[in-house]
């Protein structure tokens, strides 16, 4: 990866888009380079003040991925973060007002509370800056009572969307909204995927019953951090996805082929009795660093590459449960025309059944034979004059 500096951060921000493969290019690069957490921490939170509304959204998107997927390589992005992200709502929720923003943030904190990326009060601190509720931080400072749990929280909550007036209630109704949305689609997706293995296991007396529970634990475990409930992705960003898979370190035919003719001397520890002089251990010694360095690096991309494809996995398996909802839509809709091409096939053969037992009128005698002629337009006018 490149080296780091905060005119190439700034590069790179300004770059981004709320496209999943660009917050996850972005993150990792992050990620790599968290020795330097607390400067683009800084830079970041400098941008974020500076971009336009719907641009804020990406940045909070991409410090949510480089939270969660930074935690098991240390805790200096969580750290960093918290002293900023209290500035950070409270300014979003001064300049902006879109509920669709305010919804999505709303979703970011509840995924943080489920999963202890922070803790409850501070997570309430952020909600009521992010909502602008006087009644919020206080209600949320007071609360001290370890036994206090979610019913205390969802009374500190009620009452501090009640003290933050009309945008607050708004802001309020668009997060139980999405949040509805998604549990709704959410259980009709793992209602699904329960039937489809319900059936398989059915079939295949060798496989356990617990199995259900423990497969179902990584899905959620494993939920796009900068898609925070599982959203479906766009086709062309899927496309892109698994186009950058083809380039990945597995594929690196040259730098496996260099691992490969690593000679033997330097993985041996019985050939360091062999050394004969301090050159012959001088030279062993660069050829074993740069090893080192080759396997370091080539290890780095290879762990990148996993989550790369973790990633890939919850965004295929996000993109084939909407496939399947859409198809079992379009199945529902394909039987309702049927009926009403059936019924309309009925009704044509009644009208035809109809006009076939009606009387031919060419058959009928000639009632006008007898009759004069009607009277035309002009003999008409001329009998008035």
């Amino acid at each position: 990866m490149s080296a780091f500096t905060e005119t190439a951060l700034i590069k790179k921000l300004a770059e981004l888009n709320s496209s999943q493969q660009s917050i996850q290019t972005l993150s990792l690069w992050l990620i790599h380079h968290r020795k330097h957490s607390a400067a683009i921490v800084k830079t970041w939170q400098r941008e974020l003040e500076n971009v336009p509304e719907p641009k804020k959204l990406t940045f909070m998107y991409l410090a949510n991925d480089v939270i969660q997927n930074s935690k098991k390589k240390g805790p200096e992005y969580g750290r960093e973060y918290s002293n900023v992200l209290a500035k950070v709502f409270a300014h979003i929720g001064e300049k902006c007002s879109s509920d669709k923003l305010l919804g999505s943030l709303g979703r970011i904190l509840n995924i943080w509370l489920e999963r202890g990326v922070y803790d409850a009060k501070a997570i309430n601190d952020y909600r009521a800056r992010l909502h602008r509720e006087s009644g919020g931080s206080k209600n949320g400072s007071k609360s001290n009572d370890a036994e206090a749990g979610d019913k205390e929280r969802e009374k500190e909550h009620s009452s501090s969307s009640g003290a933050g007036g009309g945008s607050g209630s708004r802001s309020e109704k668009s997060e139980r909204r999405e949040k509805r949305k998604h549990e709704e689609r959410h259980a009709k997706s793992k209602k699904q995927r329960h039937h489809h293995h319900h059936q398989s296991s059915s079939s295949s007396s060798s496989a356990p019953a617990p199995a259900e529970e423990v497969a179902a634990e990584p899905e959620n475990g494993h939920t796009p951090p900068y898609v925070p409930l599982g959203e479906p992705p766009e086709p062309e960003e899927l496309i892109k996805a698994l186009t950058s898979i083809e380039n990945s370190a597995s594929s690196d035919a040259e730098v496996r082929e260099r691992i490969a003719k690593l000679p033997q001397e330097i993985s041996e520890i019985s050939c360091i009795t062999k050394l004969e002089d301090k050159d012959k251990a001088k030279a062993l010694a660069n050829q074993v660093n740069e090893a080192v360095d080759l396997l370091n690096d080539y290890n780095s991309r290879l762990a990148a590459e996993m989550e790369e494809r973790t990633k890939l996995a919850a965004m295929l398996r996000d993109f084939q449960a909407e496939q399947k909802e859409l198809l079992a839509q379009a199945e529902t809709r394909l039987d309702e025309h049927k009926k009403k091409l059936n019924k309309m096939l009925g009704l044509q053969k009644e009208i035809h059944d109809h006009l076939s037992n009606l009387p031919d009128l060419t058959q009928l005698p000639d009632v006008t034979g007898g009759l004069a002629p009607l009277p035309s337009a002009g003999d008409l006018f001329n009998a008035l004059h």
